[in-house]
């Protein structure tokens, strides 16, 4: 059924214009916002290492290209400028060497011990670090440390180019300037030790180091703590025998290090008392401080630079919350949706079961039309091969195709056509149940063909004097494309399996548009049809709820409807339907806090509806972000199980529910790429949806064109076929 709705007071061809002004931001936005996110997750894995990292380690060679005032010279290396000299700690001094981090646990204890006994270091940080944990940094710098560069991936520069060794270390301090607003001219090769340990690859590198302006610093007491040897051993590793300076290596991240902060709150009192002083290196050796103030330009790029780190960290954090939100969803969802359709179906399918005494009094049809001219005649002539008595009522929305035309030349009996102005189909409805002769009145789609017992199916639950409306099983019935195929699992699995569910729980939100039946009585109590909503068939639905009536699935009153053909078609009608759920949703909001039945369905059936259709949908695609995320930063493995073993659930559900439904397995052959592809067209149509609700946009109904493919149900053997394309009855 295609129907428009109008915006009072718009002229036509300012609605055009509206809509071709607006319409390209609500699609841009969705796309904006999905690169966006998927550009935080990059940076994310670039920044914990995720990518780009190299844990070779070259093997030691020969240091005959080494100046030999190099290997027996200092740990402090000046290549600047040509330069070749290298430098020693004065006697009675000790600067201390922290690699690897900032790490939150341990870099705070040992700037809380260092602080304690009145002693400054250097800490050479990572870039990688440094992003995620500026505020450690600044907090160095502030008192008093010197900070100097360990590249951004700690990766072993002399198996690298020049290029990468330029892009390690600007990368390094950008993230230095971002942290404190400082440059430095520190620098320790990763996998470094003494200076006797320059060999013939690492000299080149530290040559290098020099013409891009750093002055290199190694090490000349190593304290092995990476090793983990036991606080004591730690310091006796790093105790001098003599008076002579020294530059000691330790690490503060990389593991757990609490053996090197015991070690070092025990070492600083007893050096000091030996009269040694812990400087960072510049006071050392008396020379200008290491760190230069930066300002403008560069200032405001690391802190950029450090913000969209930490926005990263803070998304993943957000998404990961979202990721196990979606599983949990996911599996309370399928798991009730198992087991209450298996009870619904164990309950409607026994031999004694009875809604209550046979409806067999006449039904009016109601057929809301609005260019339906392709359609309108098979779903006409379905009707008139309908076992069960009925009225049919066309009526025709202002159509300029001449669709009442073609119903009134068929001149069948029983078939009525009413005409109207356009005035939307909610408004169409009402007028067709105005002029409806019964009491129990049927409405479904112009592009939609029933089977001859579905009306009569489709009524039974009224023996039930409880029962207000009845969903019916709508189907595709153009599924031999990939997108019919697609649809036709949703509709199997994703509707009829959870109408089955909702029957059961009493809150079956939506009585499709393409197959329901009311009762009069429950339609006139709610105020009839509304167009409030871009959903008015959720709208009622939820209303008669509130009202007090029964709402119940009749899984035998098949409806065979024509889906959307393209992309565009889908996304127009999800759209739709999507911003008329959150449309119904919000209306109905109130019933949280009333009583008696409106209660009830508001504190079941509202949240349902609300994570199942709204939220479920909008985080379902993190299964797939996490997957492309786990494929290229690892752990690989487990990603592909997880996604698999998440397939593997919707698999075994979807098989389920088309056995319940007696459909052949073999479309399910499309639903790996179904939850690749389909599932992130329904995301992006769902955050349009939202984006309109919160931008306050009023969405406007698109045409559907309709094929008129759908002539009679494709189960139906072919002499029923015929009989129903000549409009005779069949049986």
């Amino acid at each position: 059924m295609a129907t428009r709705t109008r915006r009072p007071g718009a002229a036509p061809g300012a609605a055009v214009g509206s809509r071709r002004r607006r319409l390209p931001m609500r699609l841009l936005l969705p796309v904006l916002f999905l690169a966006a996110l998927m550009a935080m997750l990059m940076l994310r894995g670039y920044v914990h290492s995720g990518i780009l990292a190299d844990h070779r380690i070259r093997p030691e060679s020969s240091a005959d290209k080494v100046p030999q005032k190099i290997i027996e010279g200092g740990p402090v290396i000046d290549t600047r400028t040509g330069r070749t000299s290298s430098l020693n700690v004065p006697d009675r001094h000790m600067v201390l060497t922290f690699d690897d981090g900032p790490d939150p646990t341990w870099t705070p204890e040992v700037l809380d011990v260092l602080k304690k006994h009145h002693a400054h270091a250097v800490f050479f940080v990572t870039g990688t670090m440094t992003s995620r944990y500026p505020d450690l940094v600044r907090r160095m710098v502030d008192e008093g440390h010197e900070v100097g560069l360990h590249t951004f991936n700690h990766p072993d520069l002399s198996l690298q180019s020049k290029k990468r060794i330029d892009w390690e270390l600007s990368q390094n301090q950008l993230a230095i300037t971002g942290a404190a607003g400082i440059r430095t001219s520190l620098f320790r090769p990763p996998y470094s030790s003494s200076a006797e340990a320059m060999d013939n690859n690492s000299w080149p590198v530290t040559q290098y180091i020099g013409n891009r302006g750093y002055i290199t610093v190694v090490t000349s007491v190593d304290s092995q703590d990476w090793r983990k040897p036991g606080a004591d051993r730690i310091i006796r590793n790093v105790t001098p025998e003599s008076d002579e300076g020294e530059i000691v290596l330790m690490h503060d991240s990389g593991g757990d290090r609490h053996q090197t902060v015991e070690a070092l709150d025990r070492f600083l009192p007893q050096m000091k008392a030996r009269g040694y002083q812990f400087d960072n290196l510049t006071e050392a050796l008396d020379a200008p401080s290491a760190h230069t103030r930066v300002a403008g330009v560069d200032l405001w790029k690391g802190k950029a630079w450090v913000f969209l780190v930490q926005a990263s960290d803070n998304i993943t954090a957000v998404l990961v919350v979202g990721l196990a939100i979606i599983g949990f969803l996911v599996i309370a969802r399928f798991g009730l949706m198992l087991l209450l359709s298996a009870l619904h179906a164990r309950r409607v399918r026994r031999r004694d079961f009875r809604w209550g005494p046979p409806i067999t009094e006449p039904v009016s049809v109601l057929v809301p039309a609005y260019n339906e001219a392709k359609c309108i005649e098979n779903t006409v002539r379905s009707l008139m091969a309908s076992d069960h008595p009925i009225e049919v009522i066309v009526i025709d929305d202002g159509s300029s195709d001449g669709t009442a035309r073609i119903v009134e030349n068929l001149k069948l009996p029983g078939v009525r056509v009413v005409r109207q102005l356009n005035a939307g189909k909610p408004a169409a409805l009402n007028r067709g149940v105005a002029n409806a002769r019964y009491d129990l009145v049927v409405m479904m789609d112009g592009d939609t063909v029933f089977e001859p017992s579905t009306v009569r199916e489709l009524v039974q639950p009224f023996g039930d004097p409880r029962v207000g409306a009845v969903a019916g099983n709508a189907k595709v019935g153009n599924k031999d494309t990939l997108i019919g195929a697609w649809q036709h699992i949703e509709y199997v699995m994703g509707f009829n399996l959870d109408r089955r569910m909702y029957d059961v729980l009493q809150c079956m939100p939506t009585i499709p548009g393409a197959v329901g039946a009311f009762r009069r009585t429950a339609l006139e109590r709610v105020g009839g049809m509304s167009d409030d909503t871009l959903a008015e068939d959720t709208d009622i639905t939820m209303a008669i709820h509130r009202d007090g009536w029964r709402v119940v699935y009749a899984e035998n009153a098949r409806a065979w409807t024509e889906a959307p053909e393209s992309v565009q078609q889908l996304w127009s009608q999800r759209y739709r339907w999507s911003y008329g759920t959150m449309q119904a949703i919000w209306k109905h909001r109130r019933a949280v806090f009333d009583r008696g039945p409106s209660g009830r369905f508001g504190r079941v059936g509202l949240p349902l509806v609300s994570l199942f259709m709204v939220l479920a949908p909008l985080l379902a695609p993190l299964i797939d972000v996490f997957l492309i995320y786990g494929l290229v930063f690892g752990p690989t493995g487990k990603t592909i199980l997880a996604w698999f073993g998440v397939l593997a659930i919707q698999l075994a559900c979807a098989t389920y529910a088309f056995i319940l439904d007696r459909e052949r397995l073999t479309p399910l052959i499309s639903l790996p790429l179904q939850q690749i592809l389909y599932r992130q067209l329904m995301y992006v149509v769902l955050l349009q949806s939202w984006i309109t609700a919160l931008t306050g946009g009023r969405l406007r109904w698109q045409k559907l064109r309709r094929k008129g493919g759908v002539s009679a149900p494709p189960n139906m053997p072919a002499q029923g076929r015929q009989q129903i394309a000549e409009g005779r009855p069949v049986g």
